[in-house]
């Protein structure tokens, strides 16, 4: 049983159906009427960061991650909830930890309303809630539709093999990846301006080719990515040559851009809606009547096999 089989497990398991619930386990976050959507991510020591990236970084991305999955779902954050556990009560660590979680809270007009605290291993848990505008499920995508990514990709997995030692990226280069890795940004505002023309939509924790699969399998179609249309991070062209660059980029976690899936006639009013929000934005690909992700290189499929984060992989 891998990371996807347990949830699956869980789901079958559940003998509760509840009339209020829109959408439940199975999308980036569940929405309840009266269209509230609630999402729920843990960050945990060790796998989603390391005590070194220090407080501030760890308290922005315990909210930013969170944030992301109500962006993915096309909801206006509203509030939120933190577990936090600690080995021990720190107040300059604290200090720094609420000053960077807090920021984003404000910059989202998000209001912190509960949680716990308790010691032990360092971890936190984010609760968010968020005002479902236009429902964006990952079952939505019509054979068709246009793929788009926002932003960069593989910024995040440059850091992370520099870290394990296994890349060496210039010095300049690796401080602007941590940063990004470090300090992800929600996609909310694109989210809600994207919304009216989306069919289907996640945002990239697992990686581009995992993620996207999703929605392919929970929409009953195939995805095709052009593997020249894939918006590789400069840091990542600059210091991997080729299609190893492209290959990780596809592969790589921690991106927490969007993922969506539009009918192409919406092109022009796409990108005009992306330049408004200053928010780089790809066509990398089509919905097909196929299953799952296959990729293509100037009309011609070519084969690659590629996979994306599972906590319970085995390495």
């Amino acid at each position: 049983m891998n990371e996807f089989g347990l949830i699956a497990d869980l789901v079958l398991s559940q003998t509760v159906t509840r009339d209020d619930v829109l959408c439940g386990i199975g999308d980036d976050a569940a929405i309840i009427e009266p269209d509230l959507a609630i999402a729920c991510d843990t960050c945990n020591e060790g796998v989603h960061f390391q005590a070194d990236w220090g407080p501030h970084a760890i308290g922005h991305r315990a909210l930013a991650v969170n944030l992301s999955d109500l962006a993915a779902m096309g909801a206006k954050p509203t509030h939120a909830l933190l577990a936090l556990s600690l080995p021990e009560l720190d107040t300059d660590w604290l200090s720094d930890f609420k000053k960077s979680f807090f920021k984003l809270a404000s910059a989202y007009n998000v209001e912190l309303v509960g949680g716990d605290t308790t010691r032990g291993a360092m971890s936190m848990t984010v609760t968010v809630i968020g005002r479902v505008l236009k429902p964006l499920l990952r079952r939505g995508a019509r054979v068709g539709d246009a793929i788009y990514v926002t932003g960069e990709l593989g910024a995040a997995r440059l850091a992370y093999e520099a870290s394990k030692g296994r890349l060496a990226p210039q010095t300049e280069i690796l401080r602007r990846v941590m940063h990004t890795w470090h300090y992800p940004t929600p996609r909310v505002n694109e989210a809600l301006a994207f919304a009216p023309y989306v069919h289907a939509a996640i945002d990239l924790s697992d990686g581009l080719v995992a993620d996207l699969d999703h929605i392919a399998r929970q929409s009953g179609v195939g995805a095709v990515i052009d593997i020249d249309k894939v918006p590789v991070a400069e840091a990542l062209k600059q210091t991997v040559a080729g299609d190893e660059a492209c290959r990780l980029a596809m592969s790589g976690g921690d991106d927490y851009e969007l993922c969506f899936t539009v009918s192409p006639a919406y092109h022009n009013d796409l990108l005009a809606l992306a330049e408004q929000c200053a928010c780089p934005l790809t066509r990398i690909g089509e919905i097909n009547a196929g299953s799952g992700v296959s990729f293509e290189r100037a009309g011609e499929a070519i084969d690659l096999e590629i996979k994306g984060y599972d906590h319970f992989a085995r390495s």
